[in-house]
């Protein structure tokens, strides 16, 4: 197609985000759109086409929200396929912004989900228009008219409005298509007011430097012209702007309700952040629009190098990741067990495990993660407050007053036969009941409040498995609260081992020590004396396990004699242990974190 230089009739543009709860079939339906508009070549066409990374592909799940321009039936469609794990929220919540309608996607054999919930809801508040359309109606176990039915019911959307469709063989998908363009309205803007384009997304190309996504609101974005980002009061001249077809096609200009990419030779995404307001520097707008709240971290782990000398890879490594991912915290900090590493910030722990596992992959190292932790408050005697990410930066007991953790309210929806099991667990987190609805006679919503620290060990996996995989789950923070909690040390030969200490409510603080100290005692190898491991709350042990030294047979060669040569030998051992005792070191093997630190029950 040629390259557009002439302003296009904003009447024909329709933006919209296709949303929906967790593999229920957007990245599918983003294909067929492609595959239906013809903008992907037959022949190129795979699955997951807009999921650019290799990790994306393999776990089958969207991680990065990607955007493209489609054409259909005179009307320029610009698509936004947006991740549906709620770790990545705020992906979605980015996404919205660049919008006037939605798709929402429910899977026609399990109805509405957390997460259907939690972006339908995010949608209402941005004034979006809504489409819902029930997929995966060529399953056996689709039942499209009762799920219509109980969108009606629970999200007020009409069911005779409701369009079935299965993306994975594309019936249905020209007519939802049609759909978009009846139903979602069209962008409005002043070609002629001064520029104002909101950037909703930012990665780094290492060719390019910082390439944008934009959405115009206002005005005409031209190439070769001097821009200023209106909160980081920068100017930057542009190199190229253009759209994505999904390939990369530069264009003369981008008016207004269109949607493209800005490259302008920025080297660092905080330059170009997500909400930022992009203006001409020559004619600035006055008002910068809406941005985004800055999301922030909710879960911690330390991240160590399995070899030390691979330090200086892993804080290159870091520094190139939080460059497409601006989400990620981290500060260096050193351990005795495990020497330098950095405290990362994560916004959840699935956040956690693909950022550890792109490090791996894409950097080749070896890492070892501690477990994860959370923000608490630490309010001291002398009036003053400290943010604590560390367990091992609680202040000493004597001077603490109080300490507060955070809340989530979570939400979760689980068929009615499970409910008794999902209480139950709820209750053993020490979870609040807010509120419980019926959905339908088969389903409940659950409403808790719950301290985030019992959901980001294994909480979600548990859910999992009490309701067979039925159950679903969203959450959202929701404050502090004071809480009686106390840190759990892990000493090994006496010495306290710091990968090891955690904060956690004083009710469990018996149950975790004992735990861990069985568990390590498994996984730490024998020594030639005895090692004990201990578990301590402040200076009181509450649990010990010893593993039992390699004893040398030093009488094998005594057979009969004197009972006093017997004796002199085992007093020479006994002093000899005792001496190695005082002057050994206990190694922990990197095996026995990697296992200990494992998160499961």
């Amino acid at each position: 197609m040629a390259t557009p230089a002439a302003s296009i009739d904003p009447s024909k543009i329709r933006n919209f985000s296709i949303i929906s709860h967790v593999d229920h079939g957007k990245s599918t339906l983003s294909d067929r759109i492609l595959e239906i508009t013809g903008a992907v070549d037959p022949r190129l066409m795979r699955e997951q086409y807009l999921d650019s990374m290799d990790i994306e592909r393999e776990r089958g799940i969207t991680i990065k929200a990607q955007n493209v321009r489609v054409y259909f039936e005179d009307h320029i469609l610009q698509l936004i396929d947006t991740p549906g794990h709620v770790d990545f929220g705020y992906e979605v919540s980015r996404s919205l912004a660049a919008c006037e309608g939605a798709v929402l996607l429910v899977d026609a054999s399990q109805g509405i989900q957390a997460q259907t919930l939690a972006n339908c809801y995010q949608a209402l508040e941005n004034n979006l228009e809504i489409v819902a359309v029930l997929n995966k109606i060529d399953l056996p176990a689709a039942e499209p008219e009762r799920y219509a039915e109980e969108l009606e019911r629970v999200l007020g959307l009409p069911a005779s409005e409701v369009l079935a469709i299965s993306a994975k063989t594309g019936e249905g998908v020209r007519e939802l298509l049609r759909a978009v363009i009846e139903r979602i309205p069209a962008p409005v803007g002043d070609p002629d007011a001064p520029l104002r384009a909101l950037i909703f997304d930012s990665y780094y190309d290492q060719y390019r430097g910082v390439v944008s996504s934009i959405r115009i609101k206002d005005g005409t974005l031209r190439s070769n012209t001097k821009v200023r980002m209106m909160q980081a009061g920068a100017n930057h001249e542009l190199e190229q702007i253009g759209i994505r077809t999904p390939d990369i096609i530069p264009t003369a200009q981008l008016g207004p309700g269109e949607v493209g990419y800005l490259i302008a030779g920025i080297k660092d995404v905080a330059s170009a952040r997500s909400g930022e307001t992009v203006t001409e520097a020559s004619r600035p707008a006055k008002e910068a629009l809406d941005g985004y709240r800055d999301p922030k971290p909710m879960v911690f782990c330390g991240i160590y190098p399995i070899d030390g000398d691979d330090l200086p890879v892993l804080r290159d490594a870091l520094d190139k990741l939080k460059l497409n991912d601006a989400s990620i915290t981290y500060e260096p900090e050193s351990s005795h067990a495990l020497g330098f590493g950095f405290r990362c910030g994560f916004l959840g722990l699935l956040h956690m495990e693909i950022v550890r596992e792109r490090l791996e992959r894409e950097f080749n190292l070896s890492l070892i993660a501690t477990a994860p932790s959370v923000v608490y408050r630490a309010f001291l005697t002398d009036g003053t407050e400290i943010d604590i990410d560390n367990p091992t930066d609680l202040p000493d007991p004597s001077r603490l007053d109080h300490i507060d953790e955070p809340l989530l309210d979570i939400s979760i929806l689980t068929p009615a036969e499970y409910l008794g099991t999902v209480m139950e667990l709820c209750q053993s987190r020490r979870a609040e009941m807010i509120k419980m609805d019926y959905l339908s006679t088969e389903r409940v919503e659950l409403r808790y409040t719950i301290p985030l620290a019992e959901v980001v060990i294994d909480f979600f996996d548990a859910l999992k498995s009490r309701t067979k995989g039925y159950a679903s789950l969203d959450y959202e923070q929701s404050g502090y609260i004071t809480s009686k909690l106390v840190r759990v040390d892990l000493l090994i030969n006496h010495a306290p081992v710091d990968a090891f200490s955690t904060i956690v409510h004083a009710s469990n603080a018996d149950f975790y020590g004992r735990r861990m100290a069985e568990r390590l005692k498994e996984l730490i190898p024998r020594q030639m004396f005895d090692v004990p491991i201990q578990a301590a709350v402040g200076g009181r042990i509450i649990s010990r396990e010893t593993v039992k030294a390699r004893r040398k047979d030093v009488l094998a060669k005594c057979y009969g004699g004197d009972i006093t040569r017997k004796r002199k030998l085992l007093e020479k051992q006994k002093e000899g242990k005792k001496r190695m005792k005082n002057i050994g070191r206990v190694e922990v093997p990197q095996e026995a974190f990697v296992a200990a630190l494992k998160l499961e029950d």
